[in-house]
């Protein structure tokens, strides 16, 4: 009998039922392109999609040094909100959260929107302060959060533990209309989008040089053969500066693993995402039935994409005073993603010192609640040459002092 991977069966379901292989099929590049967007995650998709709907621009390459969706959009625990401090942040997560309530009408397939509440616990006086100052900083931003009393939170989470030995819960800042989506589905749905617009989704074609002619980019080198550009569009997560290096820049980002976990299969017990960001630990239940765990990054720089031991005992530890069932939960599988983190925790959507060349990074941990947002600025910035929405995330901030600190802002840049 013949086994097939997840990847694979998920895959082979997708052609059943959209009779879409074009972007799996991975077609030969041609020798030149308007723009090409490198890397097929999610963020580099929505880029590619939105320039074609908004802005006519579908001579358009997307190029994969592995395979569509493979990073981190693949790797993620799917949590969206809103509710952060600074208003350019804000103002791209809730524009992202907002197109996420209508994406899988704009895209004709179901990217599994679940609009169920997220709580961000407040387990400290310090908390407490922080987060009733950012429900009064969302309600200016007109981002609807409010702050909410323990009581409230036990009618919300019938699980949780309000009374714990080292952290009680005080209260906590509710976003009702935060929730979760398909994280797999996101990026399927971006790319078959992109492919019925005659744009190209290049798999296993890694890039090995950027090539540019009078300060400009021209092209890109790649283990498929050279390909010309007139614009280029980088968007590869934790790979970002090695591209940037390619191209003759640095970036300010470092890169460090995020790893997270599922439990085994249980029946429907919490139906809202909970986010413990004192003991660093946050959990949400998937439709399956898992317990869907997370936590903060490793301590040290790094490139993996595995989990480790360290990672279970402090996150689960976190987690089972706040929620005593889960310690008779056993593991179903681990894993890790590569995150690129700036030093104020906030994103790059900016031009960059090689003309023509535009780079969409450093979103940490929480790139995915931001991928619709983030494609829309970007493809407006790249087409346009200005965006309201990313003018705040330039490189230019470094330079002048104007940091987006979202590092103590939102607790944990999740």
């Amino acid at each position: 009998m013949k086994h097939y991977s997840a990847f694979a069966v998920a895959r082979e379901a997708l052609r059943y039922h959209t009779g879409w292989e074009r972007a799996w099929r991975s077609p030969e590049p041609k020798k030149r392109y308007d723009v090409i967007i490198v890397g097929a995650g999610g963020h580099g998709l929505a880029t590619a999609y939105y320039l074609g709907k908004n802005y006519g621009i579908q001579n358009v390459a997307i190029i994969e040094k592995g395979w569509l969706g493979g990073g981190n959009t693949g790797r993620n625990t799917t949590i969206i909100r809103s509710n952060y401090l600074q208003d350019p942040s804000a103002a791209i997560y809730e524009k992202a959260r907002s197109l996420y309530e209508g994406l899988s009408q704009d895209l004709n397939y179901n990217v599994m929107f679940s609009p169920r509440g997220v709580m961000m616990l407040a387990q400290t006086q310090h908390e407490i302060r922080g987060y009733q100052r950012t429900a009064h900083a969302n309600a200016l931003q007109g981002v609807k959060t409010e702050w909410i009393t323990p009581e409230r939170v036990k009618e919300l989470v019938p699980i949780i533990n309000l009374d714990g030995p080292r952290y009680p819960v005080l209260g906590a800042l509710w976003q009702e209309r935060g929730g979760t989506a398909r994280h797999d589905a996101v990026a399927w749905g971006y790319a078959r989008a992109c492919s019925a617009m005659g744009m190209d989704i290049i798999q296993q074609c890694e890039v090995t040089g950027v090539r540019s002619e009078n300060g400009h980019v021209v092209g890109v080198d790649t283990t498929k053969g050279a390909i010309d550009c007139d614009k280029l569009g980088i968007v590869v997560a934790g790979h970002s500066g090695q591209l940037a290096e390619m191209a003759g820049f640095r970036l300010p980002l470092e890169g460090i693993a995020l790893q997270a976990l599922v439990s085994e299969p249980i029946k429907p017990c919490m139906d809202v995402v909970v986010m413990a960001n004192t003991v660093h630990g946050y959990m949400s239940q998937s439709d399956k039935g898992e317990m869907v765990i997370g936590g903060g990054t490793d301590g040290f720089n790094n490139y993996t994409q595995r989990g480790s031991f360290h990672h279970i005992e402090e996150t689960v530890r976190a987690l089972v005073e706040t929620f005593p069932m889960i310690s008779r939960l056993k593991m179903l599988r681990q894993w890790g993603g590569i995150v690129d983190m700036t030093g104020d925790r906030s994103p790059l959507i900016t031009k960059t010192p090689l003309g023509g060349c535009f780079i969409n990074g450093g979103w940490g941990t929480g790139g995915f609640k931001a991928i619709p947002g983030s494609g829309w600025g970007m493809a407006q910035l790249m087409a346009t040459g200005h965006s309201p929405l990313t003018e705040a995330f330039s490189l230019d901030r470094f330079k002048e002092g104007r940091f987006i600190d979202e590092s103590v802002a939102a607790g944990v840049a999740h």
